[in-house]
């Protein structure tokens, strides 16, 4: 390498130290590898040149606008709904006050889903928004739909990927079974708008996981 030593050069010259490596009070012990992510570099990015990036897709239902202060606590309370942070918008009490588009629309209607759960009454209108949020409910509460439906939202107002980029959406799940849970439901739910998603996780061949993000993929679990 031009201009300096590798890693495995400055790796060889620490073996040359004549003191003892390990445990002696004559030498000092020296770090086997060298500092991680020495050569990176800050990414200086034209801020000028990057292509607009919108954030904000929710417009709040008027009859979300007319519910009175009495009647947001109220729902909220039923809902066992807590909040923390401050502007945080009024929940949805229908799949309907999210103002989805019809492809999203349809598919919840396929599923015979009634009306949004809590997590996902007051999830909707802040992942649609782009607010930052922290969303805790319970198992089976419905918290997959809370993120993946504004995603998809999200997803489909960008640019069309290219080859080699993306993703968009990436999630990040604690478990391999629950990864590939929820890229089922990621495919389910945008195949409607010709959403591509793959699952990459562990104990798996690299190869068809690598070929899929290559080709561009939208949603990614991981």
């Amino acid at each position: 390498m031009r201009g300096g030593s590798s890693y495995g050069d400055r790796d060889r010259d620490r073996g040359r130290d004549r003191g003892p490596r390990f445990g002696s009070s004559r030498g000092t012990p020296t770090k086997k590898f060298g500092n991680p992510g020495e050569r990176l570099r800050k990414k200086k990015w034209d801020l000028d040149e990057l292509p607009k990036f919108e954030k904000n897709f929710y417009t709040e239902h008027p009859d979300v606008q007319r519910m009175s202060q009495y009647e947001l606590e109220e729902f909220r309370r039923k809902k066992e709904i807590t909040i923390r942070g401050s502007g945080c918008p009024k929940p949805v009490t229908s799949f309907s006050q999210a103002h989805f588009p019809q492809y999203v629309m349809d598919v919840l209607m396929q599923q015979n889903f009634k009306e949004p759960t809590s997590i996902q009454a007051q999830g909707f209108p802040l992942a649609l928004s782009g607010r930052d949020m922290v969303g805790i409910a319970q198992t089976g509460s419905g918290k997959t739909l809370s993120y993946l439906l504004p995603a998809i939202v999200h997803i489909n107002h960008q640019p069309y990927l290219e080859r080699g980029d993306g993703p968009i959406c990436l999630v990040l799940a604690p478990t391999r079974e629950l990864a590939q849970q929820v890229q089922q439901v990621a495919f389910e739910y945008g195949k409607s708008s010709r959403i591509k998603s793959t699952c990459v996780y562990g104990g798996a061949p690299k190869g068809p996981q690598i070929r899929d993000l290559e080709r561009g993929k939208e949603q990614d679990g991981d």
